[in-house]
């Protein structure tokens, strides 16, 4: 893994996940016409995605909604296989030159954003958490135990066994989800906006059992959500995805207090202020909209949002460059938009009135 995407720390620990120049792209019509011979173009939903996440941390993936975040780890879980790139798992290849080369065999195991859609209605939930135990080889009694212990495990017992996903709340229904992937004894967990479906109060309970639970079984976590207070709550190392591609990565509480890149920085004002006596529960706006991925905006894909974009912006793209120890941007300015902001001399966007 080159060292642009990993740590410069070698006391650190060796990664778990490598994910090199990783890109997935789809086909899609640029004709509204049906006939068959209409033209089709290939759209990069992600694109040339480099990153190392080491064992037993969180590491978080924050941007937008529709910036990539979800189509990645389904990526990375092969669910949608890459187009091209590299995916390793304790350095052996699991994905490699358009190929799944490597069995995963229950080693990775992802939670869905909605456990609504993601549970089947027609099934027990023993049958549910039974259903990630398929590919190991276990005999009946073994797996009946692994489904009481991970149920267990998430604070549910026995007596939700031979119940339907229907007669649970949205919390118990996302505790049966995380006690699914538990089932196989997992090393890595994928997880998608595992809270963004909840209310308030079940969020910060998933979220406490989520840390409690990779405490006892030393998971490791990547995780993906455009809610900048569970990044901050959850992660130890942050990578900002915009449009397809990382922007910034770094330690959370760096890329959280001392943004380099101006999207993370607009992205982190643009998050609601819980001060219910401000005059706008927002400090910023993040104007315009994303790229079209169709057809993106040549050089830097937040050039066209960027109040300091300049003309190389606009022709060149930036590689993702360490600027402080451990702390990567993608933007040719980003030391000296950091530190302007640092001194209050701008503001990332313009505030709000």
């Amino acid at each position: 893994m080159s060292s642009a995407y990993s740590t410069t720390d070698d006391s650190a620990p060796l990664p778990l996940l490598e994910v090199e120049n990783l890109s997935k792209e789809v086909k899609v019509s640029t004709s509204a016409s049906s006939s068959p011979f209409k033209s089709k173009k290939a759209v990069k939903l992600i694109e040339n995605v480099s990153f190392s996440v080491r064992a037993g941390e969180t590491y978080g993936i924050v941007g937008e909604s529709g910036s990539g975040k979800t189509t990645l780890l389904r990526a990375i879980a092969l669910i949608s296989k890459p187009t091209s790139g590299t995916i390793k798992l304790n350095s052996k290849p699991i994905f490699d030159s358009g190929k799944a080369v490597g069995n995963l065999m229950g080693k990775v195991q992802m939670v869905f954003q909605d456990p609504e859609s993601s549970l089947s209605p027609m099934m027990k939930v023993s049958q549910i958490v039974a259903e990630s135990l398929r590919t190991l080889k276990l005999s009946k009694q073994e797996a009946n135990e692994r489904v009481v212990s991970s149920l267990e495990s998430v604070g549910l017992g026995e007596a939700f066994l031979e119940k339907h996903s229907t007669e649970l709340s949205g919390g118990q229904k996302q505790r049966v989800s995380i006690a699914r992937a538990l089932a196989p004894r997992p090393v890595l967990l994928l997880l998608d906006e595992p809270t963004s479906a909840l209310d308030a109060v079940v969020q910060s309970q998933v979220l406490n059992l989520l840390i409690d639970l990779q405490k006892e079984f030393n998971l490791t976590y990547l995780f993906v959500t455009h809610n900048i207070s569970v990044a901050k709550y959850l992660a130890d190392r942050i990578a900002v995805f915009y449009a397809g591609s990382i922007r910034e990565i770094g330690p959370a509480e760096k890329v959280l207090a001392e943004p380099l890149h101006p999207y993370t920085s607009t992205l982190i004002g643009a998050f609601p202020v819980p001060d219910p006596d401000a005059k706008n529960l927002l400090n910023t706006e993040i104007m315009g909209e994303p790229p079209s991925l169709i057809y993106p905006p040549k050089g830097c894909r937040f050039h066209p949002r960027c109040k300091f974009a300049q003309e190389i912006c606009k022709t060149e793209e930036p590689p993702l460059t360490e600027c402080r120890d451990g702390h990567f941007a993608a933007c040719y300015f980003a030391i000296e938009i950091s530190e302007k902001m640092k001194k209050g001399e701008v503001a990332s966007v313009q505030k709000i009135n």
